[in-house]
């Protein structure tokens, strides 16, 4: 178990998607681009079978954004969206201002 203080520290945000790219050589990965209210980052998530890249533009999602980046088939993760088994996108239900904190 994690303590409350160490929850804290995850700093989950609501993003909008605004492009998703196929990485060469990656059956199940995608660069997704995008936007926290004006802060553009881009995250590799292996979503690429179960969406297709034109459903997820325009989405919101969650993230977890202050995660260290790191490298995936050669391209920088700036963070980590939340998907259930499935993969199942966790979404709003309403739309939110990018870069909205979730608490």
């Amino acid at each position: 178990m994690i303590s409350f203080e160490e929850f804290e520290k995850m700093d989950l945000r609501i993003a909008e998607i605004k492009k998703v790219e196929d990485i060469e050589g990656a059956d199940k990965l995608y660069k997704i681009t995008i936007d926290l209210g004006g802060q553009i980052k881009h995250i590799v998530a292996g979503i690429k079978q179960a969406y297709p890249k034109e459903e997820l533009i325009g989405k919101q999602i969650v993230i977890v954004n202050n995660l260290q980046p790191i490298k995936l088939k050669g391209v920088e993760s700036q963070g980590m969206l939340l998907a259930a088994d499935g993969p199942i996108l966790l979404t709003t239900d309403k739309r939110a201002k990018a870069g909205s904190k979730v608490h």
